[in-house]
């Protein structure tokens, strides 16, 4: 039949809105204008589908299955039926039991009977996706609504958005119509206990500063055994490089070794360097890292080797960190971007993204091209190419793994998709940077 029905999860609903609106999921903290919402969720649901509403289903959970006052009120509501689950309080946590399965009996028994043509899910859950198939297969269009998230969280099942016939999302605007979040007045929470871990994250040295850091560290190991300091493997660097531990501090090694140094490394040279001779100094062309082992201090001009684009770039010791200091501050896009925003990345990463390597890359340059407030920091990465600054490079890597592109050995994503990952970077990189120097009138 040409009506639609409206299946609402209403703690998926409440639950959403409260972190929208509050910041927490706690229904507490909103109050409901139930008529507004049941009329908003009505005429749109006739809108979207263009058929009349047959009817709203409310799903939600009560203490023993008892109707609580929100309840008693919409069930008397015309076209409104209330279907309860339990809900059960564990390890201080609230819990609906059989809510999820009521939907999916409901969905299933409207599109059996056919006493639909379209329905509208209002729900998060990836369990009704088998309820959901089941509909499509008799013949029912099957509408997924989703509610906006603030907090950066992906708050619907990527399985229900790829199976829906058609999504949309309920955003703030439409949201507030009914529900509002609740003032506190008059309640002072008590200061939360110090934690020294949480402090000892806080204090930690920015990147700038991190050199610094670093050095202090390497100075405190030196007073180590060598014996000890053979035997102990060093801390992993910000990115593996298993064979680039000078000589000096591998001891007897296998001959034929890089003996390039890793980040610890070089931010330990930092005393070394400052008291070099000026002859010395001034010998871009020095000795080798791995001249270490006959006792001279290690030449200023050490080099890191990165693995980026295709084959090995080695670039210049900087800062002490493998990077330039300009390099070393640029921000990530995690610095660059709002909570809506990381709600929205994921909405066009679920609906928009194909997940083609070359595709991630260009998506994440862009998202960090369009955020940066100084066009500075896109001439400092633009010097660096074809090396992805070892932060943002990481960031782009995690980025990629979302879509699937991890292989089976060892969690890392194939060779040939990192080359294609970072090529994709580049050229929208390539492209921001042209349009930036592009002349007024082009």
């Amino acid at each position: 039949m040409d009506r639609c029905v409206v299946l609402v999860d209403a703690g998926y609903l409440l639950g959403a809105a409260a972190s929208l609106l509050a910041g927490e999921p706690a229904r507490s903290r909103i109050t409901v204008d139930h008529a507004t919402l049941i009329q908003g969720l009505r005429e749109r649901a006739e809108a979207e589908t263009q058929r009349p509403l047959l009817r709203i289903y409310w799903f939600d959970g009560a203490p023993d299955r008892v109707p609580q006052p929100e309840h008693r009120r919409l069930r008397v509501m015309p076209r409104v039926t209330v279907r309860l689950g339990a809900l059960t309080r564990s390890d201080g946590r609230w819990a609906q039991k059989g809510v999820d399965a009521a939907m999916h009996a409901e969905l299933t028994e409207l599109a059996r009977n056919r006493a639909c043509s379209d329905i509208v899910l209002v729900t998060g859950d990836g369990d009704l996706l088998p309820g959901l198939m089941s509909a499509k297969e008799h013949g029912v269009a099957v509408h997924l609504w989703a509610v906006q998230a603030a907090d950066g969280d992906y708050n619907q099942s990527e399985d229900l958005v790829a199976e829906a016939d058609e999504r949309r999302v309920l955003d703030r605007t439409w949201i507030t119509r009914a529900v509002r979040a609740k003032e506190l007045t008059g309640i002072c929470a008590p200061q939360p206990a110090p934690r020294p871990e949480i402090a000892a994250i806080l204090s930690a040295p920015l990147p700038e500063t991190a050199a610094a850091a670093a050095a202090a560290a390497a100075s405190r190991a030196a007073d180590a055994r060598p014996a000890q300091r053979n035997g102990t493997r060093p801390a992993a660097p910000a990115e593996p490089c298993p064979d680039t531990c000078p000589e000096s501090e591998r001891g007897t090694e296998a001959p034929g070794s890089k003996g390039v140094p890793t980040p610890k490394d070089l931010a330990g040279l930092a005393r070394g360097l400052a008291g070099a001779t000026p002859q010395n100094g001034g010998d871009r062309s020095g000795q080798s890292a791995g001249q270490g082992g006959q006792g001279t201090a290690p030449a200023p001009n050490a080099t890191l080797r990165w693995s980026s684009d295709k084959g090995w770039v080695e670039r210049g010791a900087g800062n002490g960190l493998g990077e330039p200091p300009e390099t070393a501050s640029l921000p990530m896009l995690a610095q660059l971007t709002s909570a809506e925003q990381r709600w929205a990345d994921r909405e066009e990463d679920i609906t928009t993204v194909g997940g083609d390597p070359f595709e991630v890359g260009q998506v994440f340059a862009r998202r960090w091209t369009e955020r940066l407030t100084d066009s500075v920091h896109l001439q400092h990465l633009s010097t660096e190419y074809p090396r992805i600054p070892h932060r943002i490079d990481g960031e782009l890597l995690r980025y990629a793994a979302r879509f699937g592109l991890l292989a089976h050995k060892d969690d890392q994503i194939d060779e040939h998709d990192r080359y294609a990952i970072r090529a994709g970077f580049w050229r929208e990189i390539d492209a921001r940077t042209a349009a930036e120097h592009a002349p007024a009138g082009d």
